[in-house]
């Protein structure tokens, strides 16, 4: 088994009895073990070392000693699972190649990749979450963190962990158990908390009466949104179920919201049911798409400005300084004009989770943004989360009188194409004869390469303005399009323009 056509930037993905086996997951398990959670137990008893000498009590950095401190006496990693039914077999080799490394395994069961962030950023131990988010039925995947929900690529670990795990795989053997005991097995459910955190950091309890249509996929949206937006929440909120059933399979649609064909029954069902808005999940609920009450998509970056503009308020009080906001690159250009009048700070960057983290973390930003529906928080670690997303969409629209259709066309003022993928035999070569040719025929435009290429006329003077992003898939030979610009009729001619260039070049 190559282990490089699973593991990628930013977490695992492959199918499972073919690429993602058992004895696949005891292996990167192990690795895991070894590469990301000794070397961080053994950093959090040195400090407790250090903190240790300084109240007096003795003991040095690096003191190789008993250390006598219980909550250090074993390095432990909390793990969930979505509604896969290969979730449970793969946590339990994942696990092994765990414990025979000596480390505890808290095994929560069933839960979001955002409650297993908590999981494991509450506990501050790293973390691993057995999910294939929006893929189809057939795949599996793992997620990994740091202690504090920081993230696992490719850049901070991931890289190590493949090469380990890899060995172990080709050489057929169980890597060596060292000295003492094994790690134990510890079972653990913490819904009910993760409920209430969240609602400790979006209060909804005073909005106006909502009816809400939440489409969940047949993935964890259905466990998590009853908990999170029931009573504990103390909302007047109606809550209309949508595909709640716990179903690995997806029998209704696929579980990803990205696509617009699998929130035809969203729209249909908030029209029908006369509600105030709909929300959908993706198959581990990290991501929140939201439908007016019209039953229009209300585009992603017009949530970022939603949400963005309430954590930028909350924060500069709190803060006393020009709070910073991340947001990436496919994100529209009234994503940073709006942040940057209300007078935050901006920082532009590549698209993925594990990129933006790092951005969030390094500026300390209090809110992040990206164009697929990932929304980051600097209050929840710097992590994702959709359910919180959705909690801010909820006290925005039930704090003020307007539908939410009136709320969001004050935040949209450009036409955007949507994601638009492209087959093509070579996506490299394909892209840069695209923009050459585009130069071609607008030599005014200006190009950078932050991640793909953009092509932008957006500050070149007279004339319409327009932007857009080619990028490949990090998994497939796709061309992948955004284009944005001040009007349907422009951003429809660069759509055509582009789409027969990459037509031409393949």
């Amino acid at each position: 088994m190559d282990l490089t056509k699973i593991i990628k930037a930013y977490d695992v993905r492959g199918l499972v009895g073919t690429e993602l086996t058992p004895k696949v997951a005891y292996a990167i398990g192990a690795a895991f073990a070894r590469v990301v959670v000794l070397p961080e137990h053994m950093l959090a008893l040195e400090v407790a070392d250090v903190a240790a000498g300084l109240a007096g009590g003795g003991g040095a950095a690096g003191d190789s000693g008993t250390h006598n401190l219980p909550a250090y006496s074993r390095p432990k990693v909390v793990i969930g699972n979505d509604m896969r039914g290969s979730g449970e077999e793969l946590v339990a080799a994942f696990s092994q190649g765990l414990i025979e490394a000596g480390v505890d395994v808290i095994q929560i069961g069933l839960c979001s990749t955002d409650g297993l962030y908590y999981a494991a950023a509450s506990r501050n131990i790293a973390g691993a979450m057995f999910t294939a988010s929006h893929n189809p039925a057939a795949y599996n995947g793992i997620k990994m963190c740091y202690p504090g929900a920081r993230p696992v690529g490719e850049e901070t670990g991931l890289a190590e962990i493949r090469a380990l795990a890899q060995r172990y795989l080709d050489s057929n053997m169980a890597p060596v158990v060292p000295d003492g005991e094994m790690g134990q097995i510890h079972a653990e459910n913490d819904l009910p908390d993760y409920a209430r955190f969240l609602n400790s950091l979006v209060d909804i309890s005073k909005i106006r009466p909502l009816k809400v249509v939440i489409d969940a996929g047949n993935g964890m949206g259905g466990y998590t949104a009853p908990t999170v937006l029931g009573p504990i929440s103390g909302a007047p909120l109606e809550l209309v179920p949508l595909y709640w059933e716990l179903d690995g399979n997806f029998p209704n649609h696929e579980a990803n919201p990205l696509d617009p064909a699998n929130l035809v029954d969203l729209q249909a069902a908030v029209v029908a049911t006369g509600a105030d808005l709909g929300l959908a999940f993706d198959g581990d609920a990290d991501r929140c798409f939201v439908v007016d009450e019209k039953g229009q998509r209300v585009s992603p970056s017009v949530i970022s400005i939603l949400v963005g503009l309430r954590e930028l308020a909350r924060a500069a009080v709190a803060d006393g300084k020009a709070p910073t906001l991340i947001y990436n690159l496919i994100s529209s250009r009234a994503v940073p004009e709006r942040f940057e009048a209300a007078g935050a700070q901006t920082v532009r960057t590549r698209v993925g989770h594990s990129f933006i983290k790092a951005q969030m973390a390094e500026h300390d930003a209090v809110f992040g943004g990206e164009h697929s529906g990932h929304y980051y928080f600097r209050d929840f670690w710097f992590a994702d989360s959709g359910m919180l997303a959705a909690l801010h969409v909820l006290a925005a629209l039930g704090s003020q009188p307007l539908p939410l259709s009136e709320l969001a066309a004050q935040y949209q003022p450009y036409v955007q194409s949507g994601e638009i993928n492209s087959r093509v035999p070579d996506v490299a070569a394909v892209r840069d004869q695209v923009v050459a040719a585009i130069q071609g025929i607008h030599p005014e435009v200006a190009v950078d390469s932050l991640d793909g290429v953009t092509v932008s006329r957006w500050d070149a003077g007279n004339g319409p303005k327009w932007w857009f992003n080619l990028r490949g898939s990090n998994t497939e030979p796709l061309l992948r399009l955004n284009v944005e610009a001040e009007d349907q009729a422009t951003m429809e001619q660069v759509r055509d323009m582009v789409l027969a260039e990459i037509a031409a070049a393949s």
